[in-house]
């Protein structure tokens, strides 16, 4: 999700499904805000989103990865294709994204926000490929903070605990075993919201995170 002037509350929201997207953000009906609805894998939607922010909003100046896949299951039942569903989300939408970001962030540089998982602390059984994704997210913010420091780009990455997300809903965990396993190892002692979050990205990506890059930042309720 590339983000411009948040002071000035502009903001485009990009997403798979726009009958999701417009459930969970009734923007359009507001001004200064957009939805747009695109593959984060496809190179070619992926310039046309920095392309048409660029046109809308002028210089970029943050971006967050939000966009993100899973499916736990045992490894015997995992596929190629799941293989590559995850990875194309989670890994190769992140790196097009932020290869692309960095052309358009100016010259005082940018703020890339990656959104992680505290499954590579966790490492639950039947989530090799999840967070085999996730694992690679951590290293790439930690490699590419080093790389893009020298352009006054900050890159780094939260990772939450168990979110009461659209998809936790629709992967049938609400009311399930695991969320109630969930809630009982997180030492807060629920499940976390989206607005707990959200104020966590906010900050890395305010000057008051001005000398923070490379880091993963665990927003979990302690759980991990």
């Amino acid at each position: 999700m590339p983000v411009r002037h948040t002071e000035e509350r502009s903001l485009e929201i990009f997403a798979r499904d726009r009958g999701r997207l417009r459930k969970t953000f009734p923007l359009p009906h507001q001004a200064g805000e957009s939805c747009r609805c695109l593959s984060v894998a496809k190179p070619a939607d992926i310039e046309r989103l920095f392309a048409e922010t660029k046109k809308a909003f002028g210089q970029l100046d943050i971006l967050v990865n939000n966009a993100g896949v899973y499916k736990f299951e045992p490894l015997e039942a995992v596929t190629e294709d799941e293989f590559h569903r995850q990875f194309n989300t989670n890994v190769l939408g992140l790196i097009l994204a932020t290869q692309e970001a960095v052309k358009y962030f100016g010259t005082e540089g940018g703020s890339v926000i990656n959104i992680g998982s505290n499954a590579t602390k966790l490492t639950p059984p039947m989530s090799v490929v999840y967070t085999a994704t996730k694992g690679a997210v951590n290293m790439i913010t930690r490699v590419l903070a080093k790389e893009l420091g020298p352009k006054n780009v900050r890159v780094n990455s939260i990772n939450p605990g168990g979110v009461e997300t659209e998809g936790f809903h629709a992967l049938g965990f609400a009311g399930s075993d695991f969320e109630k396993q969930m809630i009982a190892q997180t030492p807060l002692g629920r499940l976390g919201q989206p607005r707990d979050i959200a104020p966590a990205a906010v900050f890395l990506a305010s000057s008051d995170g001005a000398w923070i890059t490379g880091e993963l930042l665990g927003v979990s309720g302690g759980l991990g």
